[in-house]
């Protein structure tokens, strides 16, 4: 009896928490329909059409801007934006970020790695993000690299920190299967690297 509900529970959570991710986004895309004006928003609720536009919003404007002409006219969009106080702040750095996101070339998340966290007997992974810069680094005494400490089970949010290099140890992982790791809270672990690399990289590290 207990082996059959647990079964039961193994196959339906994963599809009950699937539909309720889809049915959360779908329901937040729907929300463009409130731009569209009242004359042309159909008489009844169709479910799911407010996300179809919206989707076909962004290719149509990933589309525009990849021709010359639309490139032209979203560099004038953007140094428009960029004269307007407090707006070109905001979109500056929301610019950047997203540019470092969603970009083929960006890098957002360069490594997993182990870190001594919140405490320096309990351990979490985080994500290499860069070094830190401007006035920042010249109070960092030594080698420091920045990190992204993701939450579980939703790791959109999560703590930046700088931390010491001796203390950040690069994990054989890769970045998939660590989100996969934190998403799960350790429940999905990645797959045990080979004995050689797990040694030479222990060995690099306390060396």
């Amino acid at each position: 009896m207990r082996k059959y509900f647990i079964t039961g529970l193994l196959v339906l959570v994963p599809l009950a928490i699937t539909a309720w991710v889809l049915n959360l986004v779908i329901g937040t895309l729907d929300q463009s329909l409130l731009l569209v004006p009242k004359g042309w928003q159909p008489s009844t609720h169709i479910p799911g059409l407010g996300a179809i536009i919206t989707l076909a919003i962004v290719f149509v404007t990933g589309l525009l801007a990849n021709n010359l002409v639309g490139n032209y006219v979203v560099r004038l969009w953007e140094r428009l934006l960029h004269r307007i106080p407090v707006v070109n702040s905001i979109y500056g750095s929301v610019k950047q970020v997203s540019d470092t996101l969603f970009s083929s070339s960006g890098n957002a998340f360069r490594k997993a790695v182990l870190i001594p966290y919140p405490h320096e007997n309990c351990y979490t992974i985080a994500f290499l993000t860069g070094v830190p810069g401007g006035d920042v680094k010249n109070y960092l005494v030594g080698d420091y690299v920045s990190v992204y400490v993701p939450t579980t089970p939703n790791p959109t949010s999560g703590f930046f920190l700088m931390l010491e290099r001796s203390r950040v140890v690069e994990l054989d992982m890769s970045v998939d299967a660590a989100l996969k790791y934190i998403v799960s809270m350790g429940v999905v672990a990645p797959a045990d690297p080979t004995p050689q690399a797990a040694a030479a990289r222990i060995a690099a590290h306390t060396g």
